[in-house]
């Protein structure tokens, strides 16, 4: 599909073959602050999240893609949509690039645009978010650069490391 391929980067479903991938990234503790994990996962229980990640966003309200180089085809992240509201036309969206030899090499940014896009034209959302915890630069640098602007701020909402952490409510309106 075109509309998920761009000049660096494509993004694709999951497959059986991303397991260790998946493992890693899941279980990764530094991670979980965004993902609200509070437990190791399993290579079964993300076996089995695998062997369901076909469903349809329509009835599951997620979908979560992986983020692949366009050059060697390695995967180096996640994006996910999530929170998916037909009713209100909005959809929340989350990203991460595993391996800080993979960061600041624009991938993020593509699959951002990439997932926007599809979002706004294969969803109908009216509206994109995101929250973002108000230490985390390198993603508000990221989200302000595709046009999410700041509209909120949820106080001591995420408990993390020992203490409570701010996060930022990003909001993208389809123009």
């Amino acid at each position: 599909m075109n509309t998920l391929k761009g000049e660096n980067i494509f993004l694709r479903a999951l497959e059986l073959s991303d397991l260790d991938f998946l493992y890693n990234l899941e279980n990764t503790e530094s991670l979980w602050e965004v993902s609200n994990t509070t437990t190791p996962y399993s290579k079964y229980m993300l076996q089995q999240y695998l062997e369901n990640s076909h469903r349809d966003i329509y009835d599951v309200q997620q979908l979560r893609l992986v983020i692949c180089n366009s050059e060697n085809e390695d995967q180096v992240g996640f994006i996910d949509l999530f929170d998916f509201d037909p009713k209100h036309s909005r959809v929340g969206v989350g990203i991460v690039i595993f391996s800080e030899k993979d960061k600041r090499k624009g991938f993020a940014s593509e699959a951002l645009k990439l997932t926007c896009n599809y979002a706004f034209k294969h969803l109908k959302v009216h509206q994109i978010f995101a929250g973002i915890t108000e230490e985390n630069e390198g993603s508000i640098k990221l989200f302000e650069k595709a046009g999410f602007e700041r509209s909120g701020l949820k106080k001591d909402w995420i408990f993390s490391e020992g203490k409570y952490k701010s996060e930022y409510f990003y909001q993208l309106f389809q123009n």
